[in-house]
C-alpha cells in the first residue's frame, strides 16, 4: 500500500511490510554503542520526513498525529543510518540521540522493568 504523495522513494516504499494500519515498526539504536533505546511507529510519510531532515519523525497512534523526536522535549535524535530487516516489516535506526530516549525521562525505554534474567 504504497502513498505516492508521501514522499517516500518508491524504490523504498515497495520494499515495506506493513502493519494493517499502515505502519511499520522502527527500533532506535544509539549508532556508537549498540544501546537499544525505543520503538516507536513510523508511515511513509515519517520515513520520508525522517530521510528528508536526519532527525527521526514518528507516527503518534494515540494522538493521530507526527512527531519528531525531541520537538517538545529536546531530548533529539538525529539519524546516522536507516536498515530495513530481512522480511521488511521492521526499521532499524541508528541514531545519536541528545538526551533521554524514553517519554518517562530514562535514557532508554528498556531499563525500568527487568522480567527475566536467564543469564
Amino acid at each position: 500500500m504504497t502513498d505516492p504523495s508521501s514522499g517516500l522513494d518508491p524504490k523504498i516504499a515497495d520494499r515495506l511490510k506493513r502493519t494493517e494500519d499502515g505502519l511499520v515498526p522502527a527500533i532506535a539504536q544509539q549508532h556508537d554503542t549498540g544501546e537499544v533505546l525505543m520503538m516507536g511507529w513510523m508511515n511513509d510519510e515519517s520515513l520520508a520526513r525522517t530521510i528528508e531532515t536526519g532527525r527521526a519523525t514518528y507516527w503518534s497512534r494515540s494522538r493521530q498525529e507526527y512527531w519528531a523526536k525531541g520537538d517538545t522535549s529536546g531530548h533529539l535524535q538525529y539519524v546516522k543510518e536507516i536498515r530495513l530487516d530481512c522480511d521488511g516489516d521492521t526499521l532499524l535506526l541508528k541514531v545519536d540521540q541528545i538526551g533521554a530516549a524514553c517519554h518517562t525521562g530514562d535514557r532508554t525505554c528498556f531499563d525500568a522493568d527487568l522480567i527475566a534474567d536467564l543469564g
